[in-house]
C-alpha cells in the first residue's frame, strides 16, 4: 500500500495531503531511507516520523477485515 495511504489509513496523520507533504519533505522514512509518497509499504516495515519536535518510530502491521488490508501501527519504544 502506498506510504501516504498508509500514514492515514493507520491515523499517524489525519490527511492524505499533509502524509504526502511530510514525505516530500523528508520528514519520514522506511527503514532509515528517504522515501516518496508511492512507496510501498509492506507488512513490518519500520517508519520514522519527525514531527516538529516529536520523533516517533512504527513498525507496520496489516489485519484483514473481510477482503481489505487495513494498516495499523506499533510504537518503538
Amino acid at each position: 500500500m502506498r506510504l501516504d495511504l498508509v500514514l492515514k489509513q493507520s491515523g499517524l496523520i489525519k490527511r492524505r495531503t499533509v502524509a504526502k507533504e511530510l514525505v516530500e519533505r523528508g520528514h519520514i522514512l522506511i527503514n532509515d531511507k528517504a522515501s516518496k509518497p508511492a512507496s510501498e509499504v509492506k507488512d513490518g516495515d519500520h517508519l520514522k516520523l519527525h514531527l516538529g519536535a516529536r520523533n516517533i518510530e512504527v513498525i507496520i502491521k496489516y489485519e484483514q477485515k473481510g477482503r481489505r488490508e487495513i494498516p495499523t501501527f506499533e510504537e518503538v519504544k
